[in-house]
């Protein structure tokens, strides 16, 4: 009996925490501010660096430096400037920056669709990409807009992961901070290459090296 008491109350701790946890269920966005030092940091610093607004050397400690960009990026983007990186503060930051993972994917994805373009073309790739991301019409992040079935033909054929090289990085740097040669594309192809009828219906922007960037 004892045996059967203690097996019912695993079993029922196991299902209370399965029905607790809801897959893909956002985090809370960590608060941070001054004097805060911990990994969250690191990426805020990270991320405010990609953008221009953090200078010095990354060190994971929420100091004047840090406190400074985040009152900079706040006024730029409409935010109440208290140097507290909130939600508010998390959320336009997210929208408009990637982390290290994700800049590494954004390199990817402009090395593996555009390698041999012009570097103007590079970095209108990216651009699309972070377009999108900013856009309602497609997901937040970057990983399931490059995921997104049928969206990248370098995903599909397997060259995404082929390794990208320096200026893949700059061009991804450089579309992260807001460059758009592609006049606020969301989409681009090869006129040579393509097969769907339905791109060509799609108003068309500007043509840098062999793609067409379109709305």
């Amino acid at each position: 009996m004892l045996f059967f008491k203690k097996s019912l109350l695993l079993l029922i701790t196991v299902c209370a925490l399965v029905f607790s946890w809801v897959p893909g269920a956002a985090e809370a966005a960590p608060v941070l501010k001054a004097g805060s030092a911990n990994g969250d940091v690191w990426d805020l610093q990270y991320r405010l660096k990609t953008l221009g607004y953090y200078t010095v050397d990354l060190d994971g400690s929420y100091g004047s430096h840090t406190l400074n960009a985040v009152r900079k990026f706040q006024r730029d983007y409409g935010i109440t400037p208290d140097g507290v990186a909130g939600e508010q503060t998390w959320r336009q930051l997210k929208r408009n920056s990637l982390n290290r993972y994700e800049m590494d994917m954004m390199a990817k994805i402009i090395y593996s669709e555009a390698r041999g373009e012009p570097y103007e073309g590079q970095v209108a790739v990216g651009a699309v990409v972070m377009n999108r991301i900013q856009s309602p019409l497609f997901p937040d992040s970057i990983e399931e807009i490059v995921f997104q079935p049928g969206a990248f033909t370098a995903v599909a054929d397997g060259q995404y992961w082929l390794v990208p090289n320096r200026t893949a990085y700059l061009a991804a740097s450089d579309a992260v901070r807001g460059w758009d040669p592609s006049g606020g594309s969301l989409y681009y192809f090869n006129p040579d290459t393509a097969t769907s009828k339905w791109i060509w219906t799609r108003p068309q922007n500007v043509k840098i090296g062999k793609h067409i960037f379109a709305d």
